[in-house]
């Protein structure tokens, strides 16, 4: 141990007395100070305006957009230095012929290169110890900083430091030209950040090549979490460098064939491999989630349905190559797509992942416009050739999806997510921005293969609102729209269409009632309530000039719809848009009314009747949401497009209308839940889809809120997790002003001058 501590203390000599390694101190000061005081500086700036953050940890380190975090940060700046500080270490030895006198002397080759690379370690944590020292800074004024997730990082850019100055040290160790050794290292960091896309569509190259990438692997430590794979990724990279590099000495001190210093090299790759392998098998990863929040791991909820999934779960993927999602999970994205199921692997280490390719006509405007006179196997065939497909399409035949019906899947991009039982459920892609299905997604098929959903019944016959209705007032996109993410279709729900000509069946969880235009006759209206009487749950959703249908319904539950419809002057929105927010008892009633006032929401309510309690019935009614007090109920008007409203103070009074109001009482030990509100447009295929200008519009929010708490809590699925409390910088902007000055000049400047007198001396000497 002793040779190769002064072996490491002479290289530190050797570092510390060149220009080389102060000016490569000075600039990374400088850069990190200016990355630290830019981020800082934004935030508070902000802050200062009243516009809050939250997260601020994550924001300040690992933000992965503008301001750019400042961990994140230096992962793209990091591997420049190294090459500088280690394209000496050893080509120096080699060109001025001192590496004889190391040969000749009583230490081995290990001891050598130990000794050099332990003094590269020692530089690197001084490195270190400087973003480290902006990082406890920033401890002191962030309130409540997730101190946790700040170590996690600096471990990850400490393991990337070593796994750099292992490959320089080699590289170093090859040639005694320092800058042939500085862009060979440089060049090899490359092709490690570019081997990830090598061999991809090969499922064993693949495997290597995604291994060997170096690109990546410190951004779990960044976001907070600790797997052994990525630890052990760069011990074994760390270990193999060197590993090289004593070969290579070796082969210089001792001379031996080439084929036996080749299987020493061949040898050291393999056994990384091997054990990088192993490292990567389901049963053999270990994870830590250092964030206070739990952000890298599933939810509550999520979990609890993973551990009812039964064993040998399969995913299945099935791409069609005409669909216009045709690469999202081609051979060589699989490392890319089985990433988005690498939380569920966690906890359920045997689902298995099968991936199919076959080609059939399906919709794709994009391939319409590019190949207008091709037909669909030209498409493909052209396909094949411009993307380098080598893999296996098959046309479309019936056993091809293995019993699952993909035509009623219209033949897009889809999922199908199969127990051992055979019970099956199909896991969409979405049209939006984010296209792949989220946690709340994934986590509500997987509730269906374990459990009985709620079933959701659309009540027809009396002109009401349709499940599958297409036009605006429609509503098939709340409903079952497969291409829409918040439908209730992709979020654990079943629905039929049902009559009230026959009694309920027991299999309805809630019961959807939507501007009914004709009254019930008496054999409805028995059906009706024999599933009121029995706690079933309910919706039902009025609508200006649909009172007299449905008032004989809400009256016995001790509600009624006011006659007219809600109306106030407004110079932005149509006089007759309620634009509602929370009441105050809501804010109790569902946590998604509360990011909802949290985030100033509100509910549009385009042509909407007020509600009245009237004091009978056996319910406890909570009043959710209410217009604003300059609303008055119109009694009169009823175009209000082409006239405009007006208060008749004789009948009409300003005021602020109840909306939305839920009932509850206790029927057979369970509380039975209805949900009233004045508006049946809230849940149309129009409104959902509708964009006003200034305004928030909370009816996701309500969507999400009702059917959770109709479903007593079982879907959606509930994604809280436990709410960030580093939200505030502790710091006035006169503290912030002499700080950032200090920081990012006198800092480094004051490093300058150290350098400067230690190089200056050492000149003399």
């Amino acid at each position: 141990m002793k040779p190769i501590i002064k072996i490491a203390k002479t290289e530190l000599q050797k570092l510390f007395y060149s220009p080389v390694a102060w000016i490569i101190l000075v600039i990374f000061t400088f850069q990190v100070s200016a990355l630290f005081v830019e981020n800082i500086g934004h935030y508070l700036h902000f802050q200062h305006m009243r516009a809050g953050f939250t997260s601020l940890t994550w924001r300040v380190f690992a933000n992965a957009n503008f301001p750019t975090g400042i961990y994140q940060s230096l992962t793209q700046y990091l591997y420049l230095y190294i090459p500088l500080l280690t394209m000496n270490i050893m080509s120096r030895e080699l060109s001025t012929g001192s590496i004889k006198l190391l040969y000749s002397s009583p230490v081995t080759s290990r001891q050598i290169i130990i000794g050099k690379y332990l003094a590269l370690v020692i530089f690197s944590l001084v490195l270190l110890a400087i973003v480290t020292a902006f990082s406890l800074y920033a401890l002191t004024f962030i309130d409540q900083a997730d101190t946790a997730f700040i170590w996690s990082g600096l471990l990850g850019l400490f393991l990337m430091l070593c796994a750099y100055c292992a490959l320089g040290l080699f590289m170093s160790s090859l040639t005694s030209y320092a800058i042939v050794a500085a862009i060979g290292t440089l060049g090899v960091l490359a092709l490690l950040g570019y081997i990830k896309s090598v061999g991809q569509d090969i499922a064993f190259v693949r495997d290597i090549t995604y291994w060997l990438a170096i690109s990546g692997r410190v951004q779990t430590f960044i976001n907070g979490l600790l797997t052994s794979e990525d630890v052990l990724y760069f011990l074994i990279v760390i270990c193999l460098f060197l590993s090289f590099t004593i070969v290579r000495l070796q082969s210089g001190r001792q001379k031996s064939s080439a084929w036996i210093t080749s299987a020493k090299y061949a040898g050291a790759f393999i056994l990384a491999m091997l054990t990088g392998y192993i490292s990567t098998m389901r049963g053999m990863k270990g994870y830590k989630d250092l964030t206070r929040t739990q952000e890298n791991t599933l939810t509550r909820s999520s979990q609890e349905v993973v551990k009812k999934l039964p064993p040998n779960l399969t995913i299945t993927t099935y791409s069609n190559m005409l669909d216009k999602f045709n690469t999202l999970a081609i051979p060589a994205a699989y490392k890319r797509d089985a990433g988005r199921f690498e939380q569920y692997l966690r906890f359920k280490p045997d689902i298995e992942l099968k991936y199919k390719y076959y080609w059939h006509p399906t919709p794709n405007p994009q391939l319409d416009k590019q190949f207008p006179n091709l037909n669909d196997q030209q498409r493909l065939d052209t396909l094949k050739i411009v993307n380098q497909w080598g893999f296996e399409i098959e046309p479309y035949h019936k056993d091809i999806a293995g019993g699952a019906d993909l035509s009623s899947e219209g033949f897009r991009f889809v999922r199908v997510l199969e127990t051992s039982e055979g019970k099956r459920t199909f896991l969409r892609v979405f049209d939006d921005i984010m296209i792949s299905p989220s946690e709340a997604e994934i986590t509500a098929a997987m509730k269906r293969l374990v459990e009985d959903l709620p079933v959701v019944g659309f009540v027809t016959g009396h002109g009401e609102r349709e499940s599958s209705g297409e036009h605006d007032r429609g509503y098939k996109r709340f409903a079952q729209e497969k291409t829409f993410r918040h439908s209730l279709i992709n979020n654990g729900f079943d629905f039929k269409d049902i009559s009230l000509d026959s009694p309920v069946t027991p299999d309805i969880n809630i019961l959807v009632i939507a501007e009914m235009k004709q009254k019930l006759n008496e054999t409805q209206n028995h059906n009706l309530q024999e599933y009121v009487n029995r706690g079933g749950n309910l919706l039902i959703a009025g609508e200006p000039g649909r009172q007299e249908f449905m008032n004989p319904i809400t009256e016995t539950l001790g509600i009624r719809f006011l006659p007219g419809q809600l109306a106030k002057n407004s110079e932005k929105y149509q006089s007759n848009l309620a634009v509602c927010s929370p009441a105050a008892e809501s804010i109790g009633f569902s946590y998604h009314f509360q990011s909802m006032q949290r985030e100033q929401m509100e509910l549009p309510l385009l042509s909407t009747t007020g509600l009245e309690f009237t004091g009978k019935g056996e319910f406890d009614i909570i009043e959710l949401f209410r217009s604003d007090s300059t609303a008055w109920n119109e009694l009169q008007t009823t175009d209000f497009i082409d006239s405009k409203p007006s208060l008749d103070p004789q009948t009409e009074t300003h005021k602020a209308y109840p909306v939305v109001a839920a009932l509850t009482r206790k029927v057979h030990d369970r509380e039975q839940r209805i949900m009233v509100t004045g508006d049946a447009d809230w849940l149309s295929n129009g409104e959902l889809s509708m964009n006003r200008k200034e305004l928030r519009p909370a009816n996701f929010k309500l969507i999400q809120a009702t059917f959770f708490w109709l479903s007593d809590g079982e879907v959606p699925i509930d994604m809280r997790r436990d709410p960030p409390i580093d939200n505030t910088l502790n710091l006035s902007q006169a503290q912030w002003n002499f700080s950032s000055l200090m920081l990012k000049w006198v800092f480094p400047a004051v490093l300058l001058v150290i350098s400067l007198l230690i190089l200056v001396r050492r000149k003399r000497r």
